[in-house]
């Protein structure tokens, strides 16, 4: 009986093992695009495993990372691209008041006699 009931705790264990190392391992994979090779090391590092399958899953995520920082920058260009420019400017120059106030001060090198200040406002 007692060998039944041992058995049943350590395949419940080795489950809740296994459900945890997966976890950490999607967890892994969901966040390697905003996270560094070193970071992903560190946070799959306490499940011990083979280096083989270490380097795998940090090159998965670096390609993860490469193409979504490329589906990324595909989507702005596109966007961008449909903006125009000089019909922008247009409206924005419509819609605003331009006001530029501007000092002008002229002193002599010498800094002995004549200073000539400007200055404007309206």
């Amino acid at each position: 009986m007692v060998n039944n009931d041992d058995e049943n705790n350590k395949n419940e264990n080795q489950g809740l093992r296994a459900s945890e190392v997966l976890k950490k391992l999607i967890t892994a994979g969901m966040g390697a695009a905003f996270m560094t090779e070193e970071s992903i090391r560190a946070y799959v590092s306490e499940l011990k495993l083979p280096k083989d399958v270490l380097n795998y899953i940090l090159q998965g995520a670096s390609k993860s990372k490469d193409e979504l920082m490329d589906r990324v920058g595909n989507e702005v260009v596109r966007i961008i691209s449909k903006i125009d420019f000089v019909s922008e400017a247009s409206k924005f120059v419509e819609d605003h008041k331009f006001k530029i106030t501007a000092e002008v001060e002229v002193i002599r090198k010498d800094s002995g006699g004549v200073e000539l200040n400007i200055s404007r406002k309206k």
